[in-house]
């Protein structure tokens, strides 16, 4: 792996600052942002990364490798809940291996965002196309855990209604915001897009730095919540998503060549919901630990990923090349 692109990765001011959110809260700082900045600042990176994906593809014609790129996207975020769940059973109850094996199928679209931006600054190029990969690999992750929770619930107390959980993830705010931002950026006026690129494009890592100020406090709280589930949790969050990362950045080689298209692939694989996942569980699995599967994908995969996933999946696809 190339230890340059490592350091380069670790001195990016947006995780500097993801650190500096940890320091305030270990060093018990007053540091805070207000909840209704923060979520002000989540739709503005989703409606701006959706936006230019729409506009990178009004510029692209839908070609073959669009299309297996969006079933590749789909057999990943299927295929992961899938194994995972029979892992995660072995040592929890079937609603948290089924939460947990969901979130690790779904997409963190922080993640996308921050990988975007590590490929902004390697000065790697990425298709817009990838923006509705993401989007498309949110809910079949989400699907496929609940029929499995439904499948080995022994018990069978509560009948999950499966339509009810599909379109609450459909219509999840954040998956929303991103097709919708997707669809304008397609359709709009290329001239009059130009009038908003400064809001779009300009200000983005600003706010990025910001929101991920934000998720280092959020995940310095979350850090000590799963402690008395042991080594087994500790190490799922770590291991699983750099190898799914490792396994996607290789077989994407299949769909496409384009290196940053490829990176993405291995980023959606790597990452793990804790926005759409946990919104949808409330209403399919009550019974599973929000306190277990959400620090499982804030805490320790997303700072695993934003650290040390991203040099090793990109040095694994320029190996392969």
């Amino acid at each position: 792996m190339n230890t340059e692109i490592l350091l380069s990765n670790l001195t990016n001011p947006t995780l500097l600052f993801f650190i500096l959110g940890i320091v305030a809260v270990k060093i018990k700082s007053d540091l805070t942002i207000p909840e209704s900045s923060a979520k002000f600042i989540s739709l503005y990176l989703l409606f701006s990364i959706g936006f230019k994906g729409g506009q990178e593809l009004a510029h692209s014609h839908f070609t073959s490798e669009i299309a297996y790129s969006l079933l590749f996207g789909l057999f990943i975020a299927s295929a992961i809940p899938l194994y995972t769940f029979f892992i995660l059973k072995r040592k929890l109850s079937i609603y948290d291996a089924g939460a947990i094996a969901s979130s690790y199928g779904s997409v963190s679209a922080v993640t996308f965002v921050a990988a975007a931006s590590f490929l902004e600054y390697s000065q790697i190029h990425y298709g817009g196309h990838m923006v509705a990969v993401m989007a498309f690999m949110e809910s079949p992750a989400i699907i496929v855990g609940v029929m499995l929770m439904t499948l080995y619930d022994k018990q069978k107390e509560n009948t999950i209604k499966l339509g009810n959980v599909v379109q609450h993830s459909l219509t999840n705010g954040s998956v929303l915001l991103i097709l919708g931002s997707l669809f304008i950026g397609l359709i709009a006026d290329s001239k009059q897009a130009e009038g908003i690129k400064p809001f779009t494009t300009d200000i983005f890592k600003g706010f990025l730095a910001l929101f991920l100020l934000e998720m280092g406090m959020v995940t310095a709280k979350n850090l000590g919540a799963f402690k008395k589930y042991g080594w087994f949790v500790t190490l799922f969050p770590i291991v699983i998503p750099l190898v799914n990362g490792c396994v996607a950045a290789a077989a994407s080689g299949l769909i496409t060549h384009d290196i940053g298209n490829r990176f993405m692939f291995a980023i959606l694989a790597a990452s793990a919901s804790y926005i759409a996942v946990p919104a949808a569980m409330r209403i399919a699995a009550p019974k599973a630990d929000p306190g277990l599967y959400i620090p499982m994908a804030l805490a320790i995969t997303f700072p695993v990923n934003i650290t040390i996933g991203m040099p090793i999946y990109l040095a694994i696809i320029k190996l392969v090349m």
